[in-house]
């Protein structure tokens, strides 16, 4: 058995560091009046960062007195100090350092190629120093986009705030962001906010990023065609990103209309046609954002909820969501892959008699398919000697996705006879079964046939599957 002596080892070399009477580096940080010279060893530092490795070799080294002279002015001394102590030791409390130093000292470790640090670092931002971060967000954000490697801190960033946007986009240091994040941000279909006031975000945004407007030119009425068009050209990219089917008709006069000069024609055009006659765009179909509806799902993608909500509430795929959408709950209550693929393991899980909604993944097969029931799948009479008889329902249906996160090319098929809508199988073998045929699971296979006659002939899909993933989750309308 090998032995263990590593806390003598980093003891010695902290030594090593504080008196290094033997050392042949001499670096020197920092710039203007917050500069120091620090003595370290360049065996160490090449053993430790590839960055030495490659910095300190013969053919970039500059020697003073057989001395090797290295200069790094983007790097402080206290976050030079904290460098060498982890180079050394393998130690470092980050408790002793503000945000900011600990900041730096992310940028640090990632240009010295320290990537134990550099990810010992992000893992502590995002444990300890959240308020920090939220106070900070417009900082971190413009810190860590600059780092390629910083994908933790970057997805914990953008996470945090689309699940409470609303004091990032209010707070002062917002209109200053990097046009790329704030692009990125109004891309995303999970920002829990109202659309109306990421709208109100984008044009104070814009305001000040404008040349001749900001602070000495903010009253609109006091515009002229030149003020608009160069708040035009600022916000061009970001208008397409807005779903205005999402504000609601008085905000839309309020809000949006004035500053209708800066809106591409066609998009305007398709604007006011919705809010006039109801007809939904047509060049630019952003689904609503998902904002606080939620689905734990392995078999489709967020973008996918509002559409299955507006085929429950009977309306349009594309409909923009209202706000008592919100209130929708998806509970799981069976999955294939911890319960097991299985007609009777199925039944066992969705006995209940409220609203269920299915969702099945099968083998070799990009397709998603899936049904909605309101009443749930089974009854069982205790004095009946028949338990297998057709459940009446007129808001059931069933449909299918091309994909997990496709919402241009789905399908729906509505029931049309309301006393077939769902097969009370309780003792045939079947996990469910939609009308006559329609959609229904039998052991571990999913059959599709939508030619019964009970539902719209509508899904254009027909044959048997191998399950490779199934849900069903109670649907919940608080």
């Amino acid at each position: 058995m090998t032995s263990i002596f590593y806390s003598g080892l980093s003891k010695d070399f902290s030594l090593l560091l504080n008196n290094a009477d033997d050392f042949n580096v001499i670096i020197q940080v920092g710039e203007v009046n917050n500069t120091k010279e620090f003595r370290a060893h360049s065996v160490i530092l090449r053993a430790r960062s590839p960055y030495f490795k490659s910095a300190l070799s013969n053919e970039w080294i500059t020697k003073r007195n057989d001395m090797i002279v290295f200069n790094k002015p983007n790097i402080t001394p206290l976050i030079f100090d904290m460098v060498l102590k982890y180079i050394y030791t393998g130690e470092l409390n980050l408790k002793k350092y503000s945000g900011e130093n600990i900041l730096e000292l992310l940028i640090a470790s990632d240009e010295l190629i320290l990537e134990e640090l550099f990810e010992h670092i992000q893992d502590y931002l995002i444990n300890n120093q959240t308020s920090w971060i939220q106070e900070n967000f417009v900082l971190v954000l413009h810190t860590v986009f600059k780092l390629v490697s910083c994908k933790k801190l970057q997805d914990y960033c953008l996470e945090s705030i689309c699940t409470d946007p609303r004091p990032f986009i209010t707070s002062k240091n917002f209109p200053s962001l990097d046009k790329d994040i704030l692009y990125g941000l109004l891309k995303r279909d999970d920002m829990q906010i109202d659309e109306v006031s990421v709208w109100d975000s984008l044009i104070k945004w814009g305001i000040e990023q404008t040349p001749g407007l900001g602070n000495k030119n903010n009253d609109r009425t006091k515009w002229n065609n030149i003020n608009y068009e160069a708040l035009k050209k600022t916000l061009n990219q970001f208008i397409p990103h807005i779903r205005f089917v999402e504000i609601s008709p008085s905000e839309y006069f309020d809000k949006v209309r004035p500053y209708k000069a800066i809106i591409p024609n066609h998009i305007y055009e398709e604007i006011e046609e919705f809010y006039f006659k109801g007809t939904l765009p047509k060049t630019f179909t952003l689904s609503p954002r998902v904002g606080k509806i939620r689905i734990e799902s392995d078999i489709i993608k967020p973008i996918l909820i509002p559409t299955i909500i507006n085929w429950i509430n009977k309306r349009e795929a594309k409909s923009f969501l209202n706000k008592n959408d919100s209130s929708y709950k998806f509970n799981l209550i069976y999955r294939g892959s911890i319960d097991g693929i299985d007609s009777n393991l199925f039944r066992n899980r969705c006995k209940s008699q409220e609203p269920i909604l299915i969702l099945v993944k099968c083998q070799n097969l990009k397709k998603i398919f899936g049904g909605y029931t309101p009443v749930g799948f089974y009854r069982y009479l205790s004095n009946s000697w028949n338990n297998n008889y057709y459940i009446y329902s007129t808001d059931s249906f069933i449909f299918s996705f091309e994909d997990n996160d496709d919402n241009q090319n789905m399908k729906i098929s509505r029931v049309t006879s309301h006393n077939y809508a769902i097969y009370n199988n309780y003792y045939d073998g079947y996990g469910f079964s939609f009308g006559s045929g329609d959609l229904y699971m039998e052991e571990e296979s999913l059959c599709v046939d939508n030619s019964g006659g009970y539902y719209e002939h509508n899904l254009n899909s027909y044959g048997t599957y191998t399950i490779e993933e199934i849900e069903a989750f109670r649907v919940v309308k608080q």
